[in-house]
């Protein structure tokens, strides 16, 4: 995918860095480090408060974002980060390999999805060319978002597809109806119970409700699991 291409960069491109591990904001000081006429970090946050301030403090060019951050949802900050400086790319930079992930990045707005296994040149060469215009996904993805593609071409749908739940999203959905608890979900999909809610965050957003009790009507109500 592509979007518009923008004007050559002056200087180094501007990077804010929000992970909830210093281990992992360190370590990208450290990998960038060599390419500094390309890239800057001028900032980094480990929570999205934090990151807020940063970002609106330090306008940089581009975001790099992790998914999941302690006690909060990365998707979130995407929306929100998307609303406050659109002009600022967000590239989601994460262990989690979940296309379902990768789905919900894209409708925020986010211009890239990676994964930390990236190496320097190849993540500098990444920022250039999605600040220049292009969205990108991580090759390793590429399989995954293709055989999804063909199910859904093929008619193979997912209860709450048509409501623009995504089929992670579905699953939980089905587990609240049943009556199980967000740690109960967690065991029965195998993820963890921070997963669960941010799945359920992304339900409640699309379903247009407040809370778990607002989606189980809903999905009562439309017949999503008929």
């Amino acid at each position: 995918m592509s979007r518009p291409t923008q004007s050559p960069q002056r200087g180094p491109l501007r990077v804010v860095v929000v992970d909830d591990h210093q281990m992992v904001l360190d370590g990208l000081r450290a990998m960038l480090a060599a390419y500094s006429d390309q890239v800057e970090i001028v900032g980094e946050a480990i929570e999205p408060e934090l990151a807020i301030k940063v970002i609106t403090g330090q306008e940089p060019d581009i975001t790099l974002l992790d998914v999941r951050l302690r006690g909060s949802s990365g998707l979130d900050l995407c929306a929100e980060i998307r609303r406050r400086q659109p002009a600022c790319k967000v590239v989601f930079l994460t262990v989690y390999d979940d296309e379902q992930y990768l789905y919900q990045a894209l409708r925020l707005g986010a211009a890239g999805f990676l994964l930390k296994r990236v190496r320097g040149a190849e993540l500098v060469d990444h920022l250039r060319r999605i600040h220049q215009g292009e969205v990108l996904i991580d090759p390793s993805l590429a399989t995954k978002v293709a055989m999804s593609v063909a199910h859904l071409r093929g008619g193979e749908f997912w209860p709450g597809a048509h409501l623009g739940l995504t089929q992670r999203e579905s699953e939980v959905l089905a587990l609240m109806v049943a009556g199980l608890s967000n740690r109960a979900i967690a065991g029965r999909l195998s993820v963890s119970e921070e997963t669960v809610k941010t799945h359920a965050r992304g339900l409640y957003r699309k379903l247009d409700v407040p809370d778990r009790s607002g989606a189980v009507a809903a999905a009562l109500r439309e017949g999503v699991f008929q």
